[in-house]
Order: structure tokens, then C-alpha cells, then sequence
């Protein structure tokens, strides 16, 4: 048996009904582009690079030869974290003449820890139209091969650099019953583990996926005592991108006790009205209540000062 290739497998029809969407002018087209393999990437999204006015991207260099795989060619306008405010009111502008413009990162979906939000939300105030074209998401490629059964997961990004301002960040992470979904660069690797590592405990899974869809792809999971050593083991497995998933943490049999945990952990660095907000937002509790419960263990000498 012979093997088919990609374009003979293509119906017709389904080309013919990409183009016969509409497409309106004037609306800024938020386009997900591969996170590695070249082939990820939807008919419509190539369509829609085929078709508009402009390519905003996080790096031009990047976008101009990730366009040039596909055989397109575009203006292209730089957009990234450092002049994404100044090159809004540009792309506003152009949309408001009747433009079409596709809003790009660097790999993956644009706004989601990567530039974008800020020109998306420009776009809106203006009343003009913003259009998703989904596609790659290294987050959600990975929860996908992660094996942990959770119908919730929780978005962090990337950590703060800063070991004590990491710290803070995990303290409140710890008691979230949602799987946590993080991102790191292979030069931080090692240290985020170990910090992850006394954070959690030993026991929490940990999932360590790598370079998602690219020639060295790997997915490793396994309790976060056994991190670090497997990081060590092989110079190679601590090179390339890293999206890391945590466990939940199991269902507190007690809520009151776990509410009370975590509120503390919270107060000996924010004031009560954060800690209790926070403490809210990671259990679920009453905020109200929390706040009342945190008023309680501040001792009057604490609480000066702290709203």
C-alpha cells in the first residue's frame, strides 16, 4: 500500500468552503501558528495569511520564514513586548481604513503568555472586530499526554525569576485543586524543579514536557522526588522548551483547616484584604469570611499599616 500524499487526501470542497467564509475587512485576525512541526497549522489560517493586508508578529524574522515555508509572502509589522502599546494605535489605525490584519506570535497562540492582549484590547475599545483562528497551544497540547485525570487546570505561565518572589507565587498555588500548567526556559529549568520540588513535596506528579512537536520531543512524568535525577541524568533532557504540569492537590477532607493553611502562608507577605482575596480565589471559601478569619490572626500591632 502506497502512501497518499497530504494535498490528494484534501477534498475540494473543504478548500472551496474556507474561501466561501466571510472574512470581513476591518477586524484584526488572532492566528495560531505551529509550536514546532510546520505541518500544525489549519487550512483557514492559511487562507487568512494568504489574504490580509498585514502580519503583526512578535519577531519578523521568525514570521517572515515561518511564511515563506508555506510559499507567502507579507508586510510584516514587529509587535512585541516592548513597543506592543505604541504599535497598537498603528494597527488601529490601519483596521479603522478598512484593512485586514492577522495578529501572530512567535509559536502558538498570540496573547497567551506572548504578546497580543494589549493590541487585542485596544482593537476592542476602538469597536472594532477581533477573530480567533485556533490552533497550536503548548499548554493544552500537553495537558492533553498527561495522563492526570483532572476536568480543571490553572494557567500560571512563567514563574517570577526571583527565588523569594517564587516562592510567594508556589505558597499559593499549593492547596489549588486544579492542575497547574507552567512554562519554562531550559536555563531555569533546574532551579524552578527544585523550587517546585520543595513547594509541593515529593510525591506530587510532575510532568515534564519538552520541545512539544519538534525533532526531540520528549514527555516525562513522574513523582516530583524523581525530577531533579532524571533532569541530571541526561545533559540533553535539560535543553528546550519546557512546558511542566503539577498535580492538584488532593480534595481537603476539611475545608475550614485548609482555608485557615493557606490564608496564613499568604498573610506573612500580603496585607489581609489581598491574602483574604487570594485565599478566596485558591479554595473557593467565602472571602468574607476568610477576611474575618484573617483580622482574627493578625494581632492589632499587625494589622496597622496594612490596608
Amino acid at each position: 500500500m502506497t502512501h497518499q500524499s497530504a494535498s490528494s487526501l484534501i477534498n475540494p470542497a473543504i478548500l472551496d468552503e474556507v474561501a466561501q467564509q466571510a472574512y470581513p475587512a476591518s477586524t484584526l485576525y488572532v492566528l495560531a501558528t505551529p509550536i514546532g512541526n510546520v505541518c500544525d497549522i489549519s487550512l483557514r489560517a492559511l487562507h487568512v495569511l494568504s489574504m490580509v493586508d498585514a502580519v503583526a508578529c512578535e519577531d519578523t524574522r521568525n514570521t517572515a520564514h515561518l511564511l515563506n515555508r508555506y510559499g507567502l509572502s507579507k508586510s510584516l509589522v514587529a509587535a512585541h513586548e516592548h513597543n506592543e502599546r505604541e504599535v497598537a494605535d498603528k494597527i488601529v489605525a490601519r483596521l479603522q481604513a478598512g484593512e485586514r490584519i492577522a495578529l501572530v506570535s512567535d509559536a502558538g497562540t498570540p496573547a497567551v503568555s506572548d504578546p497580543g492582549a494589549r493590541i487585542v484590547d485596544a482593537v476592542l475599545r476602538a469597536g472594532l472586530r477581533a477573530l480567533p483562528l485556533p490552533g497550536p497551544s503548548a499548554a493544552v497540547t500537553a495537558l492533553s499526554v498527561s495522563g492526570l485525570v483532572n476536568d480543571r487546570f490553572q494557567f500560571v505561565g512563567f514563574l517570577p525569576s526571583k527565588a523569594r518572589q517564587r516562592e510567594i507565587v508556589l505558597a499559593g498555588l499549593v492547596g489549588a485543586t486544579a492542575t497547574l500548567v507552567l512554562y519554562e526556559a531550559p536555563h531555569r529549568i533546574v532551579e524552578t524543579v527544585d523550587a517546585l520540588l520543595q513547594a509541593f513535596g515529593p510525591s506530587r506528579q510532575i510532568v515534564l514536557a519538552r520541545e512539544l512537536t519538534k525533532l526531540f520531543e520528549s514527555v516525562h512524568r513522574c513523582p516530583l522526588g524523581e525530577a531533579p535525577g532524571w533532569l541530571a541524568a541526561d545533559g540533553n533532557r535539560q535543553k528546550g522548551e519546557f512546558v511542566l504540569l503539577i498535580e492538584a492537590a488532593p480534595v481537603a477532607l476539611d475545608d475550614s483547616a485548609e482555608g485557615e493553611r493557606v490564608l496564613q502562608i499568604l498573610l506573612a507577605e500580603l496585607s489581609i484584604k489581598q491574602a483574604s482575596a487570594l485565599a478566596a480565589q485558591i479554595t473557593g471559601q467565602k472571602k468574607n469570611a476568610l477576611y474575618e478569619r484573617a483580622l482574627e490572626l493578625k494581632t492589632p500591632r499587625d494589622t496597622e499599616g496594612t490596608e
